[in-house]
This record gives C-alpha cells, sequence and structure tokens, in this order.
C-alpha cells in the first residue's frame, strides 16, 4: 500500500488539481495545508527543501509541483 502526502495551501491550483488526480484514482492520501499547520510548513521546508506547493510524498519520495510521469512511476514501482 502506498503511503502518499500531498503539502498544499489555500488558494493553490495546482493543489487542488493534484488532490483530484489522487481522488479520481481512488488513491488515498494525507493533506498536509501549510498554510493552517506551520509545523507541516517546517517539515516540507525542511525535510524535502521545497518551497512551493503541491509536494507529493509517495512512500518518502517527494516531488515537487505535479508531476504526473514521476507520480505513476512510483506508484507502479510500489505497487
Amino acid at each position: 500500500m502506498n503511503k502518499v502526502i500531498i503539502y498544499s495551501q489555500s488558494n493553490c491550483p495546482p493543489c487542488e488539481f493534484a488532490k483530484l488526480y489522487f481522488k479520481n484514482h481512488d488513491i488515498a492520501f494525507e493533506e498536509k495545508n501549510i498554510t493552517r499547520d506551520k509545523k507541516a510548513k517546517n517539515e516540507m521546508m525542511v525535510k524535502y527543501d521545497a518551497f512551493s506547493t503541491p509536494v507529493i510524498v509517495i512512500n518518502e519520495q517527494a516531488i515537487i509541483g505535479f508531476d504526473q510521469e514521476r507520480i505513476e512511476e512510483l506508484l507502479i514501482s510500489e505497487a
């Protein structure tokens, strides 16, 4: 089972697109909204060296931005 985390923020169209992608493919994910959760923001910046959203983490592999090809590679390799 893949563990998926999406770091997002309010008013972020790419974040909404990423969440919709996972919902449409029936893939469970945990959302961490960095606008509301300062701990999540710090985690995203320090652990993944990321400063923009979305950051999609699949089994500890971070993807900065929405990269469908990379997402599918990671989902398939962990299946």
